[in-house]
């Protein structure tokens, strides 16, 4: 979400963030009514600068205290509780966060009695053994925290940010200066347009005959907390979190070279360089230009730039110097998968689950409304304790669903689960049960320290199960806050092929799990299949799968190799072949 509502949905995540840790608690009362908020900001049609104190919370999910926050950063371009929770918690304290292990109450310990305040810190504590003599810490802890700092890339010099943090920051500023009528084109790009599911910082670039208007306003804007610099063609800030943001103007000529430039990886843009210095060009952030009379080539357009180098264009999720250009040059570039072709989602909660938030009957309008042929309801095993379906409920859903089917003729509902993978293999409810169901799910939700063989024998054993069609979330990582389980990639690839089970793509922005290093060794396996799923929670989580394939993409994933880009009856064939094997 983008405009006002974004901000300050962007914001109130912020406040609960740094509420965890004044709180000590990630579920303090003002934590929960901080993210009930963001909820309830997120859903609304309505615009909340339009709004009283009094809508406000006639709102559900938004309290008097949120509510006048609201209204104060509306009319004044800030909130004073949160400037201050900021100037008392530094981005560098707030990553500590991110640590498996490191609990609110566990940062703060260690701040005050080690004067820990940021990973570096952290680490040299580590290595000197002071957070084993802590309370509540020990020396295996010091193991497993410093492992976790090594698994989630948090030890490198650059600081890098979740794309889920990222994205939702860049939308808004090319929304924001989009509007502005200076602005004839506006892209993010570098790693962000690329999809990486880190970033080291946003680049925006500009196309405009007049930049200094631009330039005055992303200095101004009221996410930014520090002004870098602020030049007449590139400036720079930093928002909330720590995040770097740099922008720059062009001429609208100049625009395509630029994109080019500044969204492809070093190798990529070195490739290019080097087919350009073949022909005896020079191509820069500027043009594609005749090195010796200096006459543009081309520098408009990106696709007018790969065509002069006898290039098919090359997808941004593709421009990481992985073998692109070559595959371009020779027309061997893969036919990737697009939002378009999707035909079904396999993996849809509601309220039955207990962490569902939206009820079956609006998940089954909206994923109607999206023009879905097909859609697997996917609730929690018994297994997974609170969120999961008892037998009895399992079976009054499908009753349930039964009816819902003559309300959606043109949509074939199939009644499925998501199972639990238990630590030998082990699937929720018995071999009969399990059958009964039209499609199945199976995801690992605990048990992440497991040694890589054994992770590798409970997904297999999982795989082998005639009931299970997909695996979930395959590492089960949360990028920058849970590292994936350890797998042996191949031994599972190829036990998901001879078994004629899918891996799941799954789009929430905080997973993006297959990781598309991973989706690219994957790819080459022969009758691998893979099926990309939105693992909906609410009617407006449908809208992830923009993410799903993006990351499919990333991974050279092929349309022909995603299940649910297949028609419904050839689809609901291959679901079933694998329960009469």
């Amino acid at each position: 979400m983008t405009g006002i509502n974004g901000q300050v949905a962007r914001l109130l995540q912020e406040l609960a963030d740094l509420t965890k840790l004044e709180d000590g608690s990630p579920q303090s009362f003002r934590v929960r009514a901080y993210e009930k908020a963001v909820g309830a900001v997120n859903e609304m049609p309505a615009d909340v600068a339009s709004m009283s104190v009094a809508e406000l919370v006639a709102v559900d999910g938004i309290g008097k205290s949120t509510a006048t926050k609201i209204r104060e950063y509306v009319d004044t371009g800030s909130i004073a509780k949160l400037e201050g929770l900021r100037a008392s918690y530094p981005p560098e304290l707030v990553e500590l966060t991110r640590i498996p292990g490191l609990g609110p109450k566990t940062v703060i310990l260690l701040r005050d009695q080690l004067g820990v305040g940021s990973v570096d810190q952290l680490r040299a504590a580590i290595e000197s053994h002071q957070l084993r003599d802590l309370p509540g810490l020990g020396a295996r802890s010091e193991e497993k925290i410093a492992r976790s700092i090594e698994r989630l890339g948090l030890a490198g010099k650059q600081r890098r940010t979740p794309i889920i943090e990222a994205l939702p920051v860049a939308n808004e500023l090319v929304a924001t200066l989009g509007a502005m009528p200076q602005v004839r084109r506006i892209e993010y790009c570098g790693s962000l347009r690329r999809f990486r599911e880190t970033i080291g910082d946003i680049d925006i670039l500009v196309a405009s005959n007049d930049p200094e208007p631009i330039m005055d306003a992303f200095v101004s804007l009221p996410m930014v907390r520090e002004v870098l610099g602020h030049g007449t063609t590139k400036s720079a800030i930093v928002v909330s979190g720590g995040l770097q943001v740099d922008l720059r103007v062009v001429a609208p000529a100049q625009f395509g070279a630029a994109v080019l430039y500044f969204t492809g990886s070093v190798a990529h843009n070195v490739e290019l360089r080097q087919r350009a210095i073949d022909r005896g060009w020079t191509l820069n952030e500027y043009a594609l230009s005749d090195a010796e009379t200096e006459e543009i080539v081309a520098s408009r357009t990106e696709k007018s730039i790969y065509a002069a180098l006898d290039l098919r264009e090359i997808p941004p999720e593709l421009r990481e110097g992985h073998g692109e250009i070559e595959a371009a040059a020779t027309g061997t570039l893969p036919r990737l998968v697009t939002e378009g072709d999707i035909r079904g989602d396999l993996h849809v909660h509601s309220t039955w689950s207990g962490d569902g938030r939206s009820d079956l009957l609006a998940m089954l309008e909206a994923a109607a409304a999206r023009g879905l042929d097909y859609v697997g309801i996917t609730e929690h095993g018994e297994d997974l304790a609170i969120n999961g379906l008892s037998r009895d409920e399992v079976h009054r859903q499908r009753a349930l669903i039964d009816e819902y089917r003559a309300r959606f003729p043109d949509m074939v509902i199939l009644h499925g689960a998501e199972l639990n993978i238990g630590p030998d293999g082990g699937l929720d409810y018995d071999d009969d049960f399990l059958m009964e169901y039209d499609w199945c799910v199976a995801s690992v939700h605990s048990q992440f320290e497991l040694s890589a063989a054994r992770q590798t024998e409970r997904l297999i054993r999982a795989m082998e199960h005639p009931a299970v069609n997909a695996i979930g979330h395959l590492t089960g990582r949360m990028i920058g806050r849970r590292p994936g389980i350890d797998i042996d990639a191949e031994a599972v690839f190829a036990a998901a092929a001879s078994t004629g089970t899918a891996l799941e793509i799954n789009c929430h922005l905080d997973r993006l799990d297959i990781p598309a290093d991973l989706l690219r060794r994957a790819r080459t396996v022969e009758r691998i299949r893979f099926v990309i799923s939105t693992d909906s929670h609410h009617t407006r989580e449908f809208g992830n799968l923009r993410w799903g394939v993006r990351n499919a993409r990333r991974g050279w994933v092929e349309k022909r190799q995603v299940v649910n880009t297949w028609p419904a009856e050839r689809f609901l064939k291959w679901a079933a072949d694998k329960r009469t094997r």
